[in-house]
């Protein structure tokens, strides 16, 4: 079956041709396309990149900042059959090579900031064979420039033929919790992933999207929603300016937003203190870390009634496994949140199966319905499902180890995460594997469902429970200018029993986080630190 996520613009350009697709304002000026000259700037460039050589199969590495031609290429490559690889550029110079070297693309589409790097790091580029830059310039690194390859034909064109299982990006993980790994994405995913978003938050065609992480903008552009770029670096998200991001909301009745917690916290706080509210946005996304519920309470006196932040749990391996919204937040898990029982992050979506199985940190050849745990026990959260992605490129070690082989030919992902079903089949979440605590008695602690013990103090931002040689610790950091007395920590974790063994804590000037989101705190890098900074108090 032919199957190609470029076919859903040209849908879209044929039922709401004069509809704006894309507006991209920046500096004070503002530039955009509607539909139909989307899908002729998609033509334009597709006939572009296959006469200097582009082909169905090649590896396009893409290091493009957000403007207005930016999804249009991106559906371009696609409609050819080219495979796009995306990589965080804010990783990290030594992160970002290595992905490329281990990649090996054949074309390289870049700012000449892109170009410069791969003539300073020749042989994490040795591949590449065609070079494409976005912006001025060629003549140093040459090849071509985006303007001069634009084809003067911007008539229909027929997609590559491709099928549900064909590769259609290489998207890279955030490396929040070791190398970030490529992740293999085919025209059958997306297609899968956009349905599935569509139907689960009654998303409508001619809606408008700010997307504060830009490959959901390409989600956005498929179902047909105008996508409105933020003026913002996607790469800080946390640094995001909320008058802009306000401004714009307001400016074009945006209906739908999607950003990590680390941005709709200034954010909320911003349109608190300053009584503003934003009658148009029907519904906000937020994924990459737990969302706090006084960021859920906060929501409500900005948005209009019936409007949630609705959070959608994944990861790059399998986006959306479950989904919940506000209301369900504020009117009932957040006083179990509040208790140590972990966050909700609500029921499975449909077409997704998940399980829950014991802890553990070794291979697992097959599976087994054995290894499943009860309603209430915490393990390892396992998926299956049409948007579950098959494989890590070029990691066969790590592919192996995150997949279980199941009969027929299907196989589980192995997300990674620690939680649990409760009684009303929803799942809880409680913090990441390779983050669990181990007691010097062999008891386990869980991160998240301690941590918000912690964090119901006025002046925690955050908390990151460690632990060194077997003693659990936890690590504060506060709010700016607030006093944080331990005692006052330590009495408020003596209350609970999931937190009365912690007798340590450790202040932090600022949590390490996840280039992507700002927002996945590096508790294995706080380990390392506590490791330098605390001594064991002599028994």
């Amino acid at each position: 079956m032919h199957v190609n996520i470029a076919n859903r613009i040209t849908a879209q350009a044929a039922q709401q041709p004069n509809t704006p697709a894309i507006i991209y304002p920046y500096k004070g000026s503002v530039t955009q396309l509607d539909f139909s000259q989307t899908e002729s700037l998609i033509n334009a460039y597709a006939r572009g990149f296959l006469n200097i050589g582009i082909k169905k199969g090649d590896r396009v590495s893409l290091f493009v900042t957000p403007c207005l031609e930016f999804m249009p290429m991106c559906f371009a490559l696609y409609k050819i059959g080219a495979i796009l690889v995306l990589i965080d550029p804010g990783m990290g110079r030594e992160g970002l090579l290595s992905c490329v070297q281990r990649i090996k693309p054949r074309v390289l589409i870049g700012i000449p900031k892109a170009m410069f790097a791969s003539l300073l790091f020749t042989r994490y580029f040795s591949s590449v064979e065609i070079k494409v830059t976005v912006g001025w310039g060629s003549w140093l690194w040459g090849g071509y420039r985006l303007s001069k390859i634009k084809s003067s034909d911007s008539s229909p064109l027929d997609c590559a033929p491709t099928t549900i299982d064909c590769e259609a990006s290489i998207l890279f993980t955030s490396g929040s919790t070791g190398p970030a790994k490529g992740v293999r994405y085919t025209h059958g995913i997306f297609e899968a992933q956009t349905d599935q978003l569509q139907s689960m938050y009654d998303i409508k065609q001619g809606e408008r999207d700010l997307p504060c992480f830009p490959l959901f903008g390409l989600f956005s552009l498929a179902m047909g929603m105008t996508v409105v770029i933020p003026e913002m670096d996607p790469t800080k998200p946390a640094k995001a300016d909320p008058k802009i991001l306000t401004d714009a909301i307001r400016t074009y009745n945006i209906t739908n937003a999607f950003a990590s917690p680390s941005l709709w916290k200034p954010f909320a706080q911003y349109c608190v203190d300053q009584k503003i509210e934003l009658p148009t946005l029907q519904r906000i996304l937020s994924a990459g870390a737990p969302i706090p519920p006084i960021l859920h309470k906060q929501f409500e006196s900005i948005l209009s009634d019936g409007a949630q932040i609705h959070t959608p749990y994944g990861a790059t391996e399998s986006l959306p496994v479950a989904t919940i919204g506000s209301k369900e937040v504020l009117e009932d898990t957040q006083f179990r949140t509040q208790i140590g029982e972990g966050t909700c992050v609500g029921h499975p979506v449909p077409d997704i199966t998940v399980r829950i199985i014991t802890i553990n940190d070794d291979t697992i050849e097959q599976w087994s319905d054995e290894r499943c745990l009860s309603n209430g026990d915490i393990g390892e959260i396992c998926v299956q499902g049409a948007v579950v992605t098959s494989e890590y490129k070029e990691e066969p070690e790590h592919t192996k180890k995150s997949k279980i082989y199941d009969k027929n030919g299907t196989f589980w992902h192995r997300m990674g995460d620690l939680g649990y079903f409760d009684s009303k089949g929803r799942l809880w979440f409680c913090g990441r594997k390779s983050h669990r605590v181990q007691c010097e008695d062999g008891t386990l602690m869980f991160p998240v469902p301690c941590e918000a013990i912690f964090n119901q103090h006025p002046a925690v931002s955050r908390s990151a429970l460690i632990e060194v040689d077997g003693t659990p610790i936890i690590i504060i950091e506060k709010h700016k200018n607030m006093k944080c007395p331990p005692e006052e920590l330590l009495e408020l974790g003596s209350k609970n029993p999931k937190t009365i063994s912690i007798k340590h804590v450790l202040f932090h000037p600022e949590f390490p986080v996840d280039v992507r989101h700002n927002a996945k705190i590096k508790r294995l890098l706080l380990r390392d630190w506590a490791k330098e900074v605390w001594t064991a108090p002599s028994s």
